[in-house]
């Protein structure tokens, strides 16, 4: 990654709002994370909304949003489309599936698509849009509701350059730290391909240090605390650990990130190893723990409780 491929987007290359008709953009998805950057963006923004459950419809008129009882209306005419899917299946469903937006869509508009769902999918959906005069700028991003209401969230894109330029009012007002990977949609599902590796490779990693720590007698709280302060420390250690502890208990752990996610992301991390020809024995085993953790019924589960995996049975 070069330093000129490597660039934060500034604030100053917001557009200018004019004052007959201001920037929109159109949040497709009022959910756990649609809504905060939906309210986030409605600070500078003329935002529309839609959502399938009406009480997310209500939440985001308070919060200033316009909106509307179907995703055609609510995208009609904007500047940008937020999109937040599970999977490439519901991305070509949300803009080219009965109900899709695609085709209510101005040309020279952008559609900003911030999930994980792998290099392939976004690629091809791209060059759909590109037919019809939209690009598609790739922006995967890392954080959780509260930091998306507070603008705080770490976004990767690729896109050609006026898409970027496009999308900046939107980007720039969600991210904290936005790094521009490549010029190319696919490029930022790459980054974030990458990124996902390291994070299922160290949940699970974390997950047997923890769970042989139980099998020899340690003490988990003192064990947690001196492996974090020394060599062996990681950021999904301190975050996550903790979560593996309570997992351990009757309780359970609150639900952060779902473990399924992680199958999903793994699974997109071997598509990726396997297409560029690469080996990823690590990553791999990695995998197949998050996959026996959702055929133990954990997915809705913390991708904490992947632990359970390893140390069936709750914690004295």
């Amino acid at each position: 990654m070069t330093e000129s491929s490597a660039r934060p987007i500034h604030p100053a290359t917001l557009a200018a709002d004019s004052p007959a008709r201001p920037y929109t953009v159109a949040v497709l998805g009022l959910g756990a994370m649609g809504l905060p950057m939906a309210t986030r963006l409605a600070t500078r923004l003329a935002v529309n909304g839609f959502d399938i459950a009406a009480d997310r419809l209500a939440l985001a008129g308070a919060a200033g949003i316009t909106p509307h009882d179907s995703a055609r209306s609510a995208a009609a005419g904007v500047d940008a489309v937020l999109l937040a899917v599970r999977n490439g299946d519901q991305l070509r469903d949300a803009l080219f599936g009965e109900a899709g937006v695609a085709d209510a869509l101005t040309a020279g508009s952008v559609v900003i698509m911030t999930s994980t769902v792998g290099i392939g999918d976004v690629t091809e959906v791209a060059e759909r849009l590109s037919g019809l005069g939209i690009d598609l700028v790739d922006a995967p991003l890392s954080g959780g509701p509260v930091r998306a209401g507070e603008g705080d969230l770490l976004i990767v894109v690729g896109a050609v350059p006026s898409a970027r330029e496009k999308a900046a009012p939107v980007l720039d007002l969600l991210a904290s730290t936005l790094t521009v990977i490549g010029d190319r949609p696919g490029d930022g599902q790459a980054f974030k391909t990458v990124n996902q590796l390291l994070c299922g490779v160290h949940i699970a990693a974390a997950a047997e240090a923890l769970a042989l720590a139980e099998a020899l007698g340690l003490d988990p709280d003192n064990t947690l605390a001196t492996l974090s302060a020394g060599a062996a420390g990681s950021f999904m250690l301190a975050n996550r650990g903790p979560r593996m502890l309570e997992a351990r208990s009757e309780r359970g752990a609150e639900v952060l990130s779902r473990l399924d996610i992680f199958v999903k992301d793994m699974g997109i991390v071997s598509t990726a190893a396997r297409s560029a020809g690469l080996a990823t024995p690590v990553a791999s085993a990695a995998e197949q723990l998050f996959l026996l953790g959702k055929a133990a019924g954990l997915s809705a589960a913390d991708d904490s409780a992947v632990i359970g995996v390893l140390a069936p049975g709750t914690a004295e």
